[in-house]
């Protein structure tokens, strides 16, 4: 907070209580005071008069109200009294400096404006009036990851680890966002590509994991050159969690960026989705493929559709795999040796995973 804001709560209490009032800062400098003449001049003997067990002082003449931050000094009001008027107008400054105070930081500070940008809790219209008020860069490329844990118990604590990996205040902001999820707000320096994101958001898992045992992922959204597009880059993080839960991805780190095909699945209507399995399985239903089938379709398709790999990675001999391929084309319809149809049954696997989650509502 500005001095002068101090300036004005002085000369505000001084004209109604008649009495000489001023404001000393941890230094002991005076920052404020009705006598003008003492502003800035250094009266250290008054830090030796404060301790935590006492914030109320009455010394040669003068009373002192300290407010104390962590076991320290913050600032102390003095009035040029001793009497208990005095002691009483000491400690209405200290609350009405203390809600001053807090209307200003909650009014200016960067992390609460950067919290409600994300958020989408300010209008967009205002978005660049109060960056412009808390001096924060508009046009810095900026992106959003989500940490969500699996432990609400210890949520502080991660946190607290989270908070620890970013020392720069200024440019990067960390915030609970519930007891499990996590919002970080980094600034995206020159040089910096998605690799080192993705590298960053696994040393914020190693981290949660290795010092206190504690399982997440972390969503990335994607980098926006413009303030007032975080909150889409948190949405995307977002997205990118829910969308990694459905598919059964294994990755702890999960980049909306490189969701492929599952970001089109999820965003689709879950009438269109059953519309679309009943057309691809007119023969037969999904349900009816086992397990053993569906493995081995898995590995087909990691083998990019090579049958003698797919074999030799599954311990089979060849036409063991070509008649399960064949089985699977009369039950379907679709040979996946060919790739129109493979890309056909890919998607319509992921779909299946995505019913499964949302079922249809009639």
């Amino acid at each position: 907070m500005t001095n002068d804001i101090y300036q004005d709560i002085v000369k505000r209490i001084s004209d109604a209580s008649e009495c000489a009032v001023g404001i000393v800062d941890r230094n002991g400098m005076v920052v404020a005071s009705s006598a003008v003449e003492e502003i800035g001049e250094l009266r250290t003997e008054i830090l030796g008069l404060y301790s935590p067990e006492k914030t109320l002082v009455v010394k040669d003449g003068c009373t002192y109200c300290f407010e104390d931050y962590d076991n320290s000094m913050d600032y102390a009001v003095y009035i040029k009294s001793d009497d208990k008027q005095a002691e009483c107008i000491a400690k209405m400054a200290r609350v009405s400096i203390e809600g001053i105070r807090w209307y200003h930081d909650e009014k200016y500070d960067k992390g609460v404006f950067i919290k409600n940008v994300v958020l989408d809790n300010i209008l967009p219209g205002d978005v660049f009036a109060k960056a412009r008020e808390v001096r924060m860069p508009i046009d810095s490329p900026r992106v959003v990851m989500l940490v969500r844990t699996d432990n609400p118990t210890g949520s502080m604590v991660v946190f607290d680890s989270v908070y620890a990996l970013f020392p720069n205040r200024q440019n990067d902001f960390v915030f609970n966002l519930s007891d499990k999820d996590i919002i970080l707000v980094k600034e995206i320096g020159s040089g910096i590509t998605h690799k080192d994101l993705e590298k960053l958001a696994n040393a914020i898992i190693d981290v949660l994991t290795g010092e206190h045992y504690v399982n997440s992922v972390v969503g990335i959204g994607t980098v926006v050159s413009n303030i007032s597009e975080l909150a889409t880059s948190f949405r995307e993080a977002q997205v990118a969690i829910e969308v990694g839960k459905v598919f059964d991805t294994e990755h702890p780190v999960l980049s909306y960026s490189n969701l492929g095909i599952a970001r089109l699945i999820y965003q689709l209507p879950t009438t269109l989705c059953d519309m679309f399995l009943r057309e691809v399985f007119k023969r037969g239903s999904v349900d009816t493929l086992d397990k053993e089938t569906l493995f081995t379709i898995q590995r087909f398709f990691e083998n990019n559709l090579n049958v003698s790999e797919t074999s030799r990675g599954l311990f089979v001999h060849r036409n063991t795999l070509v008649y399960r391929l064949e089985k699977i084309k009369k039950m379907t319809g679709l040979d996946l040796r060919q790739f129109d149809h493979a890309i056909v049954f890919k998607v319509a696997l992921m779909v299946k995973k995505y019913m499964d989650v949302n079922p249809v509502k009639y």
